[in-house]
């Protein structure tokens, strides 16, 4: 059974405070690290280790903020997926075999 950690700490005039040993310990957490704070409708705050946006592909984070950019700004252009745009894939996708798990060559990797 897990024991459950508590400890409190003080907060300075500035609405600074020090997070306490026990609490960085348990999270691994170091100088400089982020921390994400979720706070429930009860009140409760759950304090956690932030996410490492360093480790996010770059490219695909630019993609997505231009696709939510551009929804937001043209809602007109939404289409549904209809059975026909699947049809359209597979036409266009025929006769190519994908083998998810090969290896990837040198060239690949830098890509």
């Amino acid at each position: 059974m897990n024991t459950a950690i508590e400890d409190d700490s003080t907060l300075t005039d500035r609405y600074q405070t020090t997070v306490p040993a026990s609490v960085r310990r348990a999270l691994k957490l170091k100088r400089r690290d982020r921390i994400h704070y979720t706070i429930r409708d009860n009140g409760e705050v759950v304090l956690s280790r932030a996410h490492n946006e360093s480790s996010q592909d770059p490219v695909m984070v630019s993609f997505l903020a231009f696709l939510e950019r551009d929804l937001r700004e043209h809602p007109e252009s939404i289409q549904p997926v209809t059975a026909s745009t699947f049809a359209e894939a597979e036409r266009l996708t025929s006769g190519i075999e994908v083998d998810l798990d090969e290896a990837l060559t040198e060239d690949d990797d830098d890509a």
